[in-house]
């Protein structure tokens, strides 16, 4: 019988890519997911990885038993949750991710819904940006997490994770005076930190109008990036949930 833990590990190893990063992650040393993972090839029979110096990668057995592991891990999840529910109703820590607008706007009335229909939930709120998300939800640091996608930077599925799509909103063009992406060339911008879904959109964007923004500011909060426009230190892209209060001097196009 192949252990769940052991498995949880390798699929965590086929989506981190080192082994370091999965002991990181879940808390464990290096040394002890080695162990780990070397005690599954033993139980599974077969070669799972193949080692390189430093380096390791998946054998094609391995991504098969991760493809499982996958559904193993997902029809577990949803037996412990019919459980739950069986013994009190749903009760207990709810850890939710979300991105810093939809804390500000969306979460609050869920969870004045969610206390009111479950009152034995605890939910918990963590602020991250989605591209993390995946593996927050993965490692089990989180249970369900808000997200976004623009159509310049598209979600791409991830294996063992579900989505269901809320809600759309537009973008603005942030400015002093109105105009379009293409007028501001020469402009300073303000952006978000590298790494960002929030960056990649704005380059994207301006690239696709044939040129690189040129970058003044990195800002992650929306209030901030407004007022920043606002005394004429650049432009900016913001969604409807960032531009709900935009201060004198702003143009929203």
């Amino acid at each position: 019988m192949l252990d769940v833990h052991r498995l949880r590990l390798l699929r965590e190893l086929s989506h981190r890519g080192t082994i370091a990063a999965v002991a990181q992650a879940l808390s464990f040393t290096p040394s002890a997911v080695s162990q780990q993972l070397s005690t599954l090839e033993r139980e599974a029979g077969v070669p799972l990885l193949t080692r390189t110096g430093r380096r390791v990668s998946l054998t094609p057995a391995g991504r098969n038993l991760v493809d499982h592991t996958e559904a193993v891990l997902e029809h577990l999840a949803r037996a412990e949750a019919e459980l739950a529910r069986a013994r009190t109703g749903p009760a207990g820590p709810v850890r939710i991710g979300s991105y810093p607008t939809a804390a500000r706007a969306v979460i609050p009335a869920a969870l004045v819904a969610l206390c009111r229909t479950s009152p034995l939930l605890e939910p918990h709120v963590t602020e991250l940006d989605p591209a993390d998300v995946p593996d927050a939800l993965r490692a089990g640091h989180l249970d369900v997490a808000l997200i976004h996608e623009y159509d310049f930077v598209p979600a791409k599925g991830e294996p063992g994770l579900s989505t269901r799509e809320l809600f759309s909103e537009p973008l603005y063009l942030a400015a002093r005076t109105s105009g379009s992406i293409a007028d501001h060339r020469q402009s300073p911008w303000i952006v978000s930190p590298p790494g960002t879904l929030c960056r990649a959109m704005v380059e994207r964007a301006c690239e696709a109008e044939g040129f690189s923004p040129r970058i003044r500011h990195e800002a992650d909060d929306f209030a901030t990036v407004l007022a920043l426009v606002a005394i004429g230190q650049g432009v900016a892209v913001v969604p409807h949930l960032g531009a709900l209060d935009p201060p004198a001097g702003t143009t929203l196009t």
